[in-house]
């Protein structure tokens, strides 16, 4: 396989998962609120910090209201992490390989990209924001069931692979530092009871707050919602999961040992990590495993993008 085939394999995996993700998110913040009393407000302004495009957003917009986050993070082209921009990256990564993709995933990209380019601005309106991101997920889910479908499962399929859960444990990792930068501040009286509603949301976002309740058969508490996002091995999004299926999909590919050198090297972090800690030590860990996401990532453009 063409080094430049499989790069663009990896990024149409990323592109969808990082669409996804942000949709997810943004639904469990809004469905959040619901519950929560007037007094206490969600700070949108964390979810655009949980992207790193504080900055862009500073430039871009006055005030970090709901509107204006969910805007940002749904259809402003400028950002180039917004819902549609991924949708946007997706769909040309895809077509730059269009003759290696079943028709019918083609069809499903472009579909939900012209949707996105389409509709996405209606999303920062609260009237019409969970109809947009519930087409978007449901959308990136069709795609993703077509390609393990039909696509044929050799070497492109395995970088695909690696892109989805590379993306998704970088995404979940930052969706659990909203519960550190403050998603719901919790430092009064008022606000403690609703600290469950946090790791609730927390967990909504990542589609595991079923999966959490059937797999500790018990409460939501800080300790176990932070083990079950970090390890358990039978949860898709969980953190270690994605390592292991991204060393899974490395071992099938030639020249792999220094990717999964790294991928391990990442994966002891979280079995060494105490689910437990306070958090400006979980903050500083969650560093730690983006910063190993990162080295993993730069890994495996050098091992099979600059020379596969």
């Amino acid at each position: 396989m063409l080094s430049r085939v499989a790069e663009n394999i990896f990024w149409l995996g990323r592109y969808l998962e990082r669409a996804e993700d942000t949709a997810r998110l943004l639904q469990a913040t809004s469905h959040v609120q619901l519950d929560l009393p007037k007094s206490v407000r969600t700070s949108w302004l964390s979810l655009v910090e949980v992207f790193g495009e504080k900055t862009l957003f500073s430039d871009l917009y006055e005030v970090p209201d709901e509107r204006s986050v969910s805007k940002f993070l749904i259809s402003d082209d400028k950002n180039p992490g917004s819902i549609l921009s991924s949708l946007t990256m997706a769909r040309e990564n895809a077509r730059t390989i269009r003759d290696i993709l079943p028709q019918q995933a083609w069809e499903l990209i472009n579909g939900i990209y012209q949707y996105a380019k389409d509709e996405s601005h209606r999303g920062a309106y609260k009237k019409h924001r969970h109809d947009v991101l519930e087409k978007i997920v449901a959308g990136t889910q069709s795609i993703s069931g077509a390609l393990y479908g039909t696509l044929l499962h050799d070497a492109g399929y395995q970088f695909l692979c690696m892109g989805w859960h590379l993306e998704r444990a970088d995404m979940t990792t930052r969706i659990i530092d909203i519960r550190t930068a403050g998603l719901i501040p919790i430092d009064t009286d008022q606000t403690v009871p609703f600290e469950n509603l946090q790791w609730m949301s927390v967990l909504k976002s990542v589609s595991g707050y079923e999966n959490y309740r059937r797999h500790t058969q018990g409460p939501i508490t800080h300790k176990e919602a932070l083990s079950f996002l970090f390890k358990a091995t039978s949860f898709p999004r969980s953190v270690g999961f994605c390592l292991h299926k991204i060393e899974h999909c490395a071992w099938g590919l030639k020249k792999s040992k220094p990717v999964i050198s790294e991928i391990r090297s990442t994966r002891i972090l979280i079995d060494e990590t105490n689910c437990s800690q306070g958090p400006k030590k979980l903050h500083r860990f969650i560093d730690d495993l983006q910063k190993g996401f990162h080295r993993i990532d730069n890994e495996i453009t050098k091992t099979f993008f600059n020379m596969y």
